[in-house]
């Protein structure tokens, strides 16, 4: 196809029709969320991630259990870890097995597994704030008692609500798992009551959108994503293409909503990362729980055009038309 010759006043033209150069390089800061390779040799059971907010394209990550009070940052560019909080202040860890970033801008790590499926009356929470600068560091955390109301059991996913910053604890059982609500705000003076308030499927892991209106729960066969709307998930939820993976142990979303990140266990585990149709790439402002997400502030079409994109095209129509309209009217 032979292009139309650019004029300045087509070009002109053109760009008074497309959308302001600020909002586009809004879009463009925001690291398109992709796939990649733990390849530090320290992570051989990763069973958590979570997205960070202040470092572009870095997930937070910890092993399973026998490695000590350890969280790593992943760079996804190149799969290499770019920091290492070894955390104080807590007991021996026991079975780590989430990880999730609160509102507060600290992030809360589930030390909830139970492989003898509720042999413990209680297990703990550790929070940390996030390391504003990236390099291995030591900090204090604060640790956090957790009982069920219902009696001790298996967990693997806890989730810490983007809005209100409640904190959400997804039992793993295979017939009769729960998810499980925290207090208002947890205390380190006491044991933390969760109460049960849902049934879920057999969950490995599951993450909040980052304004709020959904949760996704992944298990080892599958992943479904569910409307939040006052404090609970709403129906049966969708199913997610989540990426067949053998050891699924994680899941979090990309920090601007884009994607869903999925992770598993094993030396040079591979990260996941699934485009989520209608997504916004840079979010100006998260509603309220529970409200729909608004499909005209997506920047992309379910046709897979962005808006820009659909415009220029817009444009260039034109343009081609005043051209043969200029032509007829013109000397013969």
């Amino acid at each position: 196809m032979r292009l139309l010759p650019v004029t300045s006043a087509s070009a002109a033209l053109v760009l008074a029709l497309l959308p302001s150069s600020s909002a586009a390089s809004a879009v463009a800061e925001a690291p398109e969320a992709s796939s990649f390779t733990i390849t530090d040799p320290r992570i051989r059971e990763s069973s958590g991630l979570a997205a960070s907010r202040i470092h572009p394209g870095v997930y937070w990550t910890h092993n399973d259990s026998d490695d000590g009070p350890y969280v790593y940052a992943v760079d996804s560019a190149t799969g290499t870890t770019v920091a290492r909080v070894t955390l104080t202040g807590i007991g021996r860890p026991r079975d780590v097995e989430a990880i999730s970033l609160g509102p507060d801008g600290q992030l809360y790590v589930g030390d909830i597994g139970d492989n003898r499926d509720g042999t413990w009356d209680h297990v703990w929470i550790y929070r940390f704030p996030e390391p504003k600068q990236l390099g291995d560091v030591t900090v204090k955390a604060a640790q956090f008692t957790v009982r069920y109301a219902d009696g001790p059991r298996n967990a693997e996913a806890l989730m810490v609500h983007p809005v209100t910053g409640r904190v959400y604890i997804a039992s793993k059982n295979e017939t009769k798992g729960g998810l499980y609500e925290g207090p208002e705000k947890l205390s380190a003076g006491g044991a933390n009551v969760f109460k049960r308030v849902a049934d879920v499927p057999w969950v490995t892991d599951g993450a909040f959108s980052p304004d709020g209106s959904r949760l996704t729960l992944r298990g080892y066969f599958s992943a479904r994503t569910y409307p939040w709307k006052d404090g609970r998930p709403e129906g049966g939820g969708d199913r997610v293409d989540a990426p067949w993976q053998g050891q699924a142990e994680s899941v979090t979303y990309a920090a601007d909503g884009s994607a869903l990140l999925f992770g598993a266990e094993g030396e040079g585990s591979r990260v996941v990362a699934v485009p989520l149709a209608g997504a916004s790439a840079a979010p100006s402002a998260a509603p309220k729980p529970g409200s729909p997400p608004d499909a005209s502030s997506s920047p992309e079409s379910p046709g897979g055009f962005g808006k820009g994109a659909l415009v220029l095209a817009g444009a260039l129509a034109l343009l081609f038309a005043a051209k043969r309209l200029f032509r007829r009217a013109g000397p013969k």
